[in-house]
């Protein structure tokens, strides 16, 4: 079996079900588990390096309106690496290699590689997609038993935050200018952590949201997991957060109940670190309740001087 992975996510699940060894090729954004990094790329970003995240959101914008990704296949490689098995997506239009384009890709290949699109929407859908992978690589056992596992840690959370009586207003920050409320299983992780997500809504798609909807949510907590980011750019436009004059009357800044984390190595990713992102979610928002499991850094609460004080 040579499995060609087409988005970070596949790559951690196929990792995740010990078919690490498959892997042929992976996406320019692959970085996890460190083995992957030395693989052969078969994609490219059409987004410059430089761009601001509001140059970012115009580019996403016109990509959505003209049906086209931002991302491209590196054709030569992938045919080089003649893989059995694509994984790609279905789920967001503009964030990976177009289906079609996979699509048309695979049917020039030798031995019309099985192409497997994967398009969670709920955690319990994420934990479909390691069973879907194994599926399609032979080793159904192996999924039921990653499945298993993981499940198992979700509960965990799950029984924990039966012991909290009243459920913290939350607002899951996917981008900062504009903003974006998270959505799909972004919410779902609020409700399991212990809180009640003020303006995303589960299953549904992340969407822009003005800052008077925001002031009127009034969230009591603020988790920022800007999509495709890590800490240290989402850190290079705090200084827009801080910008806004509502953003100073919220109930999460004046508590300090503002707090960073990993968007792109978590929280954006619908593989196995989801359940990851739960945990370190929950944590943040109930630290006494949900210990952090070994191996976790915990979110980053914003000091009084980030928040503007």
């Amino acid at each position: 079996m040579r499995i060609v992975s087409l988005l970070p996510s596949a790559t951690e699940i196929v990792c995740e079900l010990s078919l690490g060894e498959t892997l042929v090729g992976v996406t320019h954004e692959c970085d996890h588990p460190a083995a992957v990094r030395g693989l052969p790329r078969v994609t490219r970003t059409l987004i410059p390096t430089d761009a601001t995240s509001l140059e970012i959101d115009k580019l996403v914008r016109e990509r959505l309106r003209t049906q086209r990704a931002l991302y491209e296949l590196d054709l030569p490689v992938l045919e080089r690496l003649a893989p059995d098995l694509i994984v790609t997506q279905a789920l967001c239009d503009v964030c990976a290699v177009a289906e079609a384009e996979v699509a048309a890709a695979a049917c020039r290949l030798p031995g019309s590689p099985r192409v497997v699109n994967l398009e969670p929407a709920s955690l319990d859908e994420v934990l479909e997609s390691h069973q879907t992978v194994a599926d399609a690589a032979g080793l159904p056992e192996a999924g039921r038993t990653a499945v298993a596992r993981l499940r198992g840690r979700i509960d965990a959370v799950a029984g924990r935050s039966t012991g909290v009586i009243a459920p913290p207003r939350v607002m899951l920050l996917e981008w900062i200018d504009p903003p974006f409320t998270a959505g799909h299983w972004s919410p779902e992780l609020v409700r399991i952590a212990g809180g009640r997500e003020v303006l995303g809504r589960e299953g549904e798609k992340s969407r822009s949201v003005s800052w008077e909807e925001i002031e009127a949510a009034d969230p009591e907590v603020m988790v920022i997991a800007c999509c495709g980011f890590d800490i240290p750019r989402t850190r290079q436009d705090l200084s827009l957060l801080v910008a806004q004059p509502r953003f100073s009357r919220l109930t999460c800044v004046r508590r300090g109940e503002v707090h960073l984390v990993d968007g792109n190595a978590y929280f954006s990713r619908p593989g196995p670190r989801l359940v990851d992102s739960l945990e370190i979610l929950a944590h943040a928002l109930h630290p006494r309740l949900h210990p952090l499991p070994a191996g976790l850094e915990p979110a980053e609460r914003l000091t009084a001087e980030e928040l503007g004080g």
